[in-house]
């Protein structure tokens, strides 16, 4: 059974269509879901000096808040209570700490659309979140990269 809910949220449009599905899922299974985490992690710079590091972690914290507060807006019309957090970490890292720390039972997160190279010279964060979360994980497809894949399947 899915009590806990876990969005990986980028503010990408991919963890925005996350977030609906948890939105959705959390709707139609209203005696299940009892809670929604949204989390957002701030992924630092490799090359960042010191004295700028924390304007960096204070900025983009408060973009993530100013989101937060729509989404929250939007969960509350649908009498959905939400629990927002932001991190500061490696992104994979810091949702699958999440989700162990909170006992979440899924996690939502947004394919980011890395092309094949970088994807396989980074790695990707939502391939590291599918392989080591300690949970069921969906994975929610940018719209394109679904219709260019069906294009190519044979007919």
């Amino acid at each position: 059974m899915v009590n806990k809910i876990l969005v990986a949220f980028d503010g990408s449009e991919q963890s925005l269509y996350a977030f609906s599905y948890a939105l959705d899922l959390a709707g139609s299974c209203p005696s299940s879901v009892q809670e929604i985490h949204v989390v957002a992690v701030v992924q630092l710079p490799e090359l960042i000096l010191d004295g700028d590091m924390d304007e960096v972690i204070e900025n983009t914290t408060q973009h993530y808040w100013n989101i937060f507060k729509e989404l929250d807006n939007e969960a509350a019309a649908q009498q959905i209570k939400i629990t927002t957090e932001v991190v500061v970490g490696n992104p994979a890292d810091q949702v699958i700490r999440y989700a162990v720390d909170h006992d979440i039972d899924m996690i939502f997160a947004g394919q980011t659309g890395k092309s094949e190279v970088q994807s396989w010279l980074m790695g990707s964060v939502s391939r590291r979140i599918v392989i080591y979360a300690p949970c069921s994980v969906t994975i929610i497809k940018q719209k394109k990269t679904l219709e260019a894949e069906n294009s190519s399947l044979p007919r």
